[in-house]
C-alpha cells in the first residue's frame, strides 16, 4: 500500500514524481486523517485529494463553488482512465438520478458537488446510503468573510460532514493571509487537522507594474513586445470595460473576447470555450472569468485595474505559467483606481471590523504598487514567507527604480488640500498648484489661496504621482460625499508640521512603442528547446494532431496532452508505445487511447526528416514499468487497479 500512490499518479496520471506535500497529504488522508492545505494555484492541489479518493474505500466527495472547474476536472479524470462524476444545475433529473445509481454501485471513486447540491435535504439522506471515502472542501477561503470570494452557503458544509464523524476530511485552498487561514480553521471545524503549507513562489512568472497613463496603448505595447499570438487574460473592474478593450484589441489585430457575468449564457460559454481550444488569444474579463480555468498555456495575465487585494492579485496573477514556462505577470494602476477603490470598500456591506479588514488589504496591495524594492520579496512576506535576495526577475529587480525627497512637495501638495477647503480631485489641485487660472479656480476663488503656483518645479505627471502615493500610504483620502474630493487623514499633520521626511517613488513614464521585437526571455528547466526546424515541424504537426482529437470530444487541447508533454515527444522520439511509458502526463489511458496516433506521425516524420533517427532508443524512459501484482495488497481496495 505504501507504494501504491506513487504507481497511481504514474499509472493513471503519467507523472514520476510528486510535487512538494502531495505525498504527505495524501498519506494523511489515507491513514484517516483530517487535512489542511494552502497550496498556490498550478501546484497540484487536486491530485492531494483524488488519489486517496481512488485508493479508499467508498467515494470521495468534492465540495466546488465551480461548476466550469468540475465539470472539466471530470473530463480530464476521465481522460487519464479514473472513475469521476459530478452533480450540478447543469444536469437533469434524469441525468442526476444516473449519476446518483453508479455512485450507489460502487462505480464512483470521485463525486464533484456544488455546496448548494450538498446542503439539500435529498442529497444528504443519498450520502447516508452509501460508503465516503473522504470528504476534499475546494476553494475553502470561500468559507471566510475575509477572504476575497466569501461564500455564503459555504458556512453550512460542516453542519454536512461533521455527521460522518469517521470520514477523513481536507480543506484546500491556493490563497489565505493569517486571518482568513484561522477563519477557515474555526468554520469548517478543522483545528486538529494536519497543516500543510506550500511555498507561495512561482519562479517562472516575472511581475511588472506600470503607472496608468495610456492604458489600452500600453496594453498593446506589451502584448506585442512580449506575447504576439499567445494566450492571455486581461482582467478590468467593469463588464462594459470587458467588451470595449476586447473590441479594440481585435481592431489592433490581436484576437480577443470579452467575458463577464452580463453576457448571454451561450454567447459566454462560447467565448470560454474559444479561449480554451485555443481559437482566440486573449480573454478580456471581470473576475467571473478565471475561477477554475486550468489552461496550462497561459502565457500572461494583465491588469488594467486593480485587484481587490493581495490575494486575488496572487490566485488572478496565478493562472498564468501553470505548466512551468516563462510567464508575466503585468499590471498598469492610477491615482483614480486608488480613489475607486477605497470608494468601493466604503460602500461594501458589513461592519466596521469587516471594512477595516479590506481596507488593510488594499493598503498593502497599494503598497505592493509603489515598491522600490524586489516584488516578489514583498509578495511572498504577505503570506508569511521569506525570500532571500532579489529575485532578479521583477520590474524593480531588472530596472531598479529610483526615490527622491519629496517632503517638500508632500507639504505643499497637503496644504493645497487644505487650503481649497478639502473637497476637490487631483486634477483641480494641479491646476492651483502649477498656477492655472482656470474657469473654475477663479470661480472658487483659489488663485488667491497660498499655494496657488507654488508647484512650478513639478509638472502635471509628477504631481500626479505625488497625489497617488500620498493617498496610497495613506497621508490623504478619499472624500465619499465630493465625487473623490481629497481631504487630510491624522498621518498628514506630521508632514505639514514638517515633523516627518517623505520620500517618493520616482515613476518612468516610458514611451509606448507597439509592435517592438520579442524580448529575451529566461528559459524555464521544464521547456523544450526546438533544437532544428524539422523539431518545429513535427511539434506543429502533434499540436494539429491533438487540436483534432480534441475538436472530435469536445475538449480544451490541453486536456489531451500538454505542450510539455509535446516537447517531450518530440524530443525523445519514442519508437513504440512501450517507449512512450515515462513521458510527462502520458498515463495507461492516454497512451492506449492517443499513442499510436501520435506515434505514427512521429515515425512518420523521422521517416521523411532523419535528422534525429535513432535517438529515442537511448532515451531514458524506455525503462520497463516496474509492476508488481496488486491483489493481495489492495485487500478490499478497488478492482481496477490490476498492473
Amino acid at each position: 500500500m505504501k507504494n501504491l500512490p506513487i504507481a497511481i499518479l504514474k499509472r493513471f496520471f503519467g507523472y514520476d514524481s510528486f510535487k512538494e506535500n502531495q505525498e504527505k497529504i495524501i498519506e494523511s488522508l489515507l491513514s484517516g486523517k483530517d487535512a489542511f492545505v494552502l497550496m498556490p494555484t498550478g501546484s497540484g492541489k487536486s491530485i492531494c485529494y483524488q488519489i486517496p479518493a481512488m485508493i479508499r474505500s467508498g467515494v470521495g466527495i468534492v465540495i466546488s463553488p465551480l461548476i466550469a472547474l468540475m465539470e472539466d476536472q471530470v473530463k480530464g479524470l476521465r481522460q487519464n482512465g479514473v472513475r469521476a462524476e459530478y452533480l450540478n444545475s447543469t444536469l437533469d433529473l434524469k441525468t442526476a438520478n444516473k449519476v446518483q445509481r453508479r455512485v450507489a454501485s460502487g462505480n464512483v471513486d470521485i463525486l464533484y458537488v456544488a455546496p448548494e447540491r450538498l446542503l439539500t435535504e435529498n442529497f444528504q439522506h443519498f450520502l447516508k446510503n452509501i460508503q465516503i471515502g473522504l470528504f476534499a472542501i475546494d476553494e475553502a477561503h470561500c468559507v471566510s468573510q475575509w477572504g476575497h470570494d466569501f461564500r455564503p452557503e459555504y458556512l453550512r458544509i460542516n453542519e454536512v460532514t461533521r455527521q460522518f464523524s469517521n470520514v477523513p476530511r481536507v480543506a484546500l485552498t491556493a490563497t489565505a493571509d493569517s486571518v482568513t487561514h484561522k477563519d477557515i480553521l474555526e468554520k469548517l471545524d478543522l483545528q486538529k487537522a494536519e497543516h500543510f503549507v506550500s511555498s507561495f513562489d512561482r519562479p517562472n512568472i516575472r511581475y511588472h507594474v506600470q503607472v496608468k497613463h495610456s492604458d489600452k496603448n500600453q496594453l498593446l505595447s506589451f502584448i506585442e513586445r512580449s506575447h504576439p499570438g499567445e494566450s492571455g487574460i486581461v482582467y478590468v473592474r467593469t463588464r462594459k470595460r470587458t467588451e470595449t478593450i476586447a473590441s479594440w484589441l481585435h481592431e489592433k489585430g490581436v484576437s480577443a473576447l470579452p467575458y463577464h457575468a452580463g453576457l448571454d449564457t451561450e454567447v459566454r460559454f462560447d467565448n470560454q470555450k474559444r479561449f480554451l481550444e485555443n481559437d482566440v488569444d486573449v480573454m478580456v474579463a471581470t473576475i467571473a472569468f478565471g475561477l477554475g480555468i486550468d489552461k496550462p498555456d497561459v502565457r500572461f495575465v494583465a491588469h488594467l485595474d486593480l485587484p481587490a487585494s493581495m490575494e486575488a492579485y496572487y490566485q488572478e496573477t496565478g493562472r498564468a505559467g501553470r505548466n512551468g514556462q516563462p510567464a508575466d505577470a503585468w499590471m498598469v494602476y492610477s491615482l483614480s483606481d486608488v480613489v475607486a477603490m477605497n470608494k468601493l470598500f466604503e460602500l461594501t456591506p458589513g461592519n466596521e471590523e469587516f471594512k477595516w479588514i479590506q481596507r488593510k488589504k488594499l493598503n498593502a496591495l497599494l503598497g505592493y504598487c509603489e515598491l522600490i524594492e524586489c516584488r516578489r520579496k514583498m509578495l511572498l512576506a504577505y503570506f508569511g514567507e521569506t525570500y532571500q535576495g532579489d529575485c532578479q526577475a521583477c520590474d524593480n529587480c531588472l530596472h531598479p527604480v529610483k526615490a527622491w525627497d519629496g517632503t517638500v512637495a508632500a507639504q505643499k501638495a497637503l496644504s493645497c488640500v487644505y487650503r481649497t477647503g478639502e473637497r476637490f480631485g487631483a486634477e483641480y489641485l494641479i491646476d492651483v498648484l502649477l498656477g492655472r487660472e482656470t474657469e473654475r479656480i477663479l470661480k472658487f476663488g483659489h488663485h488667491r489661496v497660498s499655494t496657488f503656483g507654488i508647484g512650478n518645479e513639478l509638472d502635471r505627471l509628477e504631481w500626479k504621482s505625488v497625489f497617488r502615493q500620498l493617498l496610497s500610504a495613506g497621508y490623504l483620502k478619499a472624500d465619499l460625499n465630493s465625487y473623490g474630493g481629497l481631504r487630510l487623514s491624522d498621518k498628514s499633520h506630521p508632514v505639514l508640521r514638517k515633523k516627518q521626511k517623505m520620500l517618493f517613488r520616482k515613476d518612468p513614464f516610458p514611451k509606448v512603442k507597439p509592435r517592438v521585437r520579442a524580448i529575451k526571455r529566461v528559459k524555464s528547466e521544464t521547456v523544450k528547446v526546438m533544437e532544428t526546424e524539422g523539431d518545429k515541424e513535427l511539434f506543429e504537426k502533434l499540436r494539429s494532431l491533438r487540436t483534432t482529437i480534441a475538436q472530435k470530444h469536445g475538449l480544451p487541447p490541453y486536456v489531451i496532452f500538454h505542450d510539455r508533454t509535446l516537447h517531450e515527444l518530440v524530443s525523445y522520439l519514442p519508437k513504440s508505445l512501450d517507449e512512450m511509458h515515462g513521458i510527462h502526463g502520458i498515463g495507461e489511458a492516454k497512451r492506449e487511447n492517443y499513442g499510436q496516433q501520435f506515434l505514427e506521425v512521429i515515425l512518420e516524420h523521422v521517416k521523411t526528416d532523419g535528422t534525429k533517427d535513432g535517438v529515442g532508443s537511448d532515451s531514458k524512459i524506455t525503462e520497463e514499468f516496474q509492476s508488481h501484482d496488486n491483489s493481495q495488497a489492495m485487500g478490499s481496495r478497488k478492482n481496477y487497479f490490476t498492473f
